[in-house]
């Protein structure tokens, strides 16, 4: 969640503004059911009913744009009416109080179970794992991990030298937070002409006897491509026997391991490689569960130290736990156990590939265009990246990005990091529930916008930062 601070405008005695309420608002008499306008900065004096206070916050949030038009989340949008009534059925239940709902806790067990062995786990019954409130909580208890491993094999030296974790500069920004957090040194390595995630090579260079692991990830953000986790590995291998450095991978498989296992089962990234030690996702991005909940898990209990995991005598029980957060729903985990029920193998096959298809089609459309080159074509993750082409002088990405927000659609455009901050792109997140209809409406907004666009003297848009929705 982003910090929000600053000065708030002074609009009363107390230095706040007023909400307007309308007479029709009350309950019958529109005269007998008015209220007092409340602050909005400030706890109410009073009560209000609550059909008021309802229409009050639902108006205000018309202004938000509409979230099946969001292009730049990979958070799901839509789910079926039963897993809805499912979520409400179960939004009051804590998911951290596993003896007062033991069928919650046992779904959630199940869960863990089914992404071992989707995941191929050497022995899916001795796999490791646990829900989390998402990818962003997941990793850092990889990290986490991966640190008190190595933590314990260098207990001589540790915390006289400074632990490291090596990375693509492609990663998202919670494995940036870890390493601030948790005062681990980020070695990253930078992107390089048309490569825009991680070299093996590059990367089993920075290793070193301080480094706690190398993160892989499944489906880079920027550009929805999936880094080679086995070449990763083979990278790895051959550093321990020139060196006897012994340096586990995590992948990061926040959107591609609820990808890759169902449309490139041919592709080895997960523990099939034996220097794989953990995997996490996101439930609520291809796992097709609204947010938030995410997935960790271990190869087997010696991955995991055992000193991470606290025993809590909780409500009359002995309650293993390894989380970040304590209280939290255990509606999402419900949700994802549903959606497992419900869709199975050819379910998720079914759907990832229809995002597949609509990010291969789109992308095949804009390419046509003549005005945009294609980074990606969406054949990995239902993610594809573009830029504009070189003989395109009159408008940037920012311009594009701006123009089709007026017509509700949240494209990102960003620049790219080190050492391709001279390339700036737009992306489209395909997800379940943009269909190819939706994918057609977007194109031929594009192709509406692009004329006004043409006769420009120049880009216009001149905070870049203010231009991109790009954000995670």
């Amino acid at each position: 969640m982003p910090l929000h601070t600053g000065p708030l405008p002074r609009r009363d005695d107390h230095g706040d503004r007023r909400l307007s309420v309308n007479p029709f608002f009350g309950e019958a008499d529109p005269v007998g059911g008015m209220t007092q306008a409340p602050p909005a900065h400030r706890l109410p004096d009073a009560p209000m009913p609550p059909a008021t206070a309802y229409q009050l916050v639902h108006d205000e949030l018309m202004l938000d744009g509409n979230a099946r038009l969001n292009l730049a989340t990979f958070v799901t949008t839509w789910m079926e009416p039963q897993a809805r009534v499912l979520m409400g059925e179960c939004r009051d239940k804590n998911m951290i109080d596993k003896d007062e709902y033991p069928r919650t806790a046992e779904l959630e067990r199940r869960c863990v179970a089914m992404l071992a062995d989707l995941w191929n786990a050497p022995d899916p019954s001795a796999a490791v794992g646990c829900s989390t409130t998402g990818s962003s909580e997941a990793c850092m208890l990889a990290g986490m991990a991966l640190k008190r491993r190595w933590t314990r094999r260098n207990a001589d030296r540790y915390p006289g030298v400074r632990p490291n974790l090596v990375m693509g500069v492609n990663v998202q920004v919670c494995w940036e937070k870890f390493c601030n957090f948790w005062e681990v040194e980020a070695r990253q390595v930078p992107m390089e002409g048309e490569r825009f995630h991680l070299d093996p090579e590059a990367a089993a260079a920075l290793c070193d006897e301080n480094t706690i692991g190398v993160v892989g990830i499944l489906g880079s953000t920027f550009d929805g491509s999936y880094e080679p986790i086995a070449d990763l590995c083979a990278a790895l291998d051959a550093l321990q026997e020139r060196t006897g450095l012994d340096v586990p991978v995590h992948v990061d498989g926040a959107s591609g391991a609820m990808v890759a296992p169902f449309l490139d089962e041919d592709l080895v990234w997960d523990f099939r490689l034996p220097r794989v030690a953990s995997v996490n996702t996101s439930g609520h991005k291809y796992g097709l569960v609204y947010p938030g909940v995410g997935w960790a898990l271990w190869r087997d209990a010696d991955a995991l130290p055992e000193e991470l995991v606290f025993r809590v005598n909780y409500l009359g029980g002995d309650m293993p736990t390894f989380a970040l957060n304590f209280s939290r729903p255990g509606a999402q985990v419900v949700a994802q156990y549903y959606s497992f029920l419900r869709l199975g193998r050819e379910g998720y096959r079914a759907v990832q590939q229809t995002a597949r298809d609509v990010a291969m089609k789109i992308s095949g459309r804009v390419a046509e265009i003549g005005d945009f080159r294609l980074l990606t074509r969406g054949d990995q993750l239902p993610v594809f990246a573009f830029t504009t082409a070189g003989h395109v002088t009159a408008y940037d990405v920012f311009d594009v990005s701006r123009r089709l927000r007026e017509g509700g659609w949240v494209v990102p455009a960003y620049t790219l990091p080190p050492h391709r901050e001279d390339l700036s792109v737009l992306r489209v997140v395909c997800r379940n529930g943009f269909s190819e209809d939706l994918a057609d409406l977007l194109v031929d907004d594009l192709e509406r916008l692009l004329p006004d666009l043409r006769r420009q003297p120049h880009p216009l848009t001149r905070d870049k930062g203010a231009a991109t929705g790009f954000h995670h």
